[in-house]
């Protein structure tokens, strides 16, 4: 088994070998590594077939008649729902696909190896790891929204225009022309559908730090992606599945039965609280202060699994 290296133990004793445990150098060369071995998996490929799924769906005329005033709306909300759609799709399978990847392909070329005989903390190399395929996803995610804000500018401003006409030919009541207007303008690009974005991001986060998990006691690449995505779909359903169960629990044991659900929800993400995708699809309004809880979320969530991949880790031989 190769050696991690006579000082790994100061690494790993006490508070006073934290600067030696955690370095963002390190972590920040592991991840600019990662990231150039994703690219060179021709991942953005994806960004193809999206840009070719929005300019469908740009031009995809709606089949019933314009004759119902909310149609233009509609359409927006179409755009938008295929759209972010495509995004989660995207951002979760390739956090998850590519997380469980690197450890085995590093363990192929020999990598692995190479790093951890530096010496390199076995926490540095996992966040490292971690950090890269985050990047890429940011950055795949960027691209898309920047993609799907300028056609959906394009075709708010074209519906706009298209109703103004509609309602002049109709002789409508300007103030109803202006109503129309605010509320198609309402479906349009926002603030608030960003933070729908950010959910995405966060999302495929908590899954990357799932399947570093999985990947750590994971023999086979297979099965770590089967189970993260299992857990993916669970975490729609925890909230649910909880709040049934405790329903169903008699009173004597109604707070073992809260404390082992709250365990549940540590362990399983619960991702309907991740639901203001939906919200920004609609149009509504997101405030900072769920924004800002949801970050905190993401970030508890994924530093429990970080963490439990560097115990699971740190004592496994090669």
């Amino acid at each position: 088994m190769p050696s991690n290296g006579p000082n790994e133990s100061n690494y790993s004793s006490g508070l006073g070998g934290l600067s030696g445990l955690f370095s963002l150098r390190r972590i920040g060369v592991i991840a600019a590594h990662t990231f150039t071995q994703l690219m060179r998996m021709k991942v953005f490929y994806f960004l193809v077939v999206f840009a070719v799924l929005m300019l469908f769906a740009s031009f995809f005329d709606m089949p019933w008649s314009r004759t119902a005033e909310d149609t233009a709306e509609q359409e927006l909300i179409i755009l938008k729902s295929t759209a972010m759609g495509a995004m989660t799709m995207f951002s979760t399978l390739f956090a998850i696909a590519a997380t469980a990847l690197l450890i085995p392909k590093d363990l192929e070329d020999r990598t692995l190896y190479t790093i951890l005989s530096k010496p390199v903390p076995r926490l540095d190399y996992l966040l490292g790891k971690l950090t890269g395929v985050l990047m890429l996803v940011a950055a795949s995610l960027l691209l898309m929204d920047g993609l799907l804000s300028f056609i959906l500018e394009v075709r708010t401003h074209g519906l706009i225009t298209q109703e103004i006409a509609q309602g002049e030919a109709q002789q409508w009541p300007q103030s109803y022309i202006d109503f129309r207007v605010s509320a198609i303008a309402q479906q349009g690009v926002t603030w608030h559908l960003q933070a729908g974005i950010a959910a995405i991001f966060f999302k495929a986060m908590i899954m990357a730090a799932m399947a570093l998990l999985i990947s750590t006691f994971s023999s086979s690449t297979l099965f770590t992606i089967v189970i993260a995505v299992v857990i993916y779909f669970m975490g729609h359903f925890t909230s649910d599945a909880r709040s049934y169960w405790l329903d169903n629990q008699q009173q004597s044991v109604s707070f073992a039965a809260k404390t082992m659900s709250q365990l549940g929800a540590l362990i399983l993400p619960d991702f309907q609280l991740y639901n203001i995708i939906d919200a920004t699809i609609e149009g509504k309004k997101v405030s900072l202060a769920i924004i800002g809880r949801l970050t905190i979320l993401t970030f508890l969530y994924s530093g429990i699994y970080s963490v439990l991949a560097w115990f699971t880790f740190r004592k496994k031989e090669f």
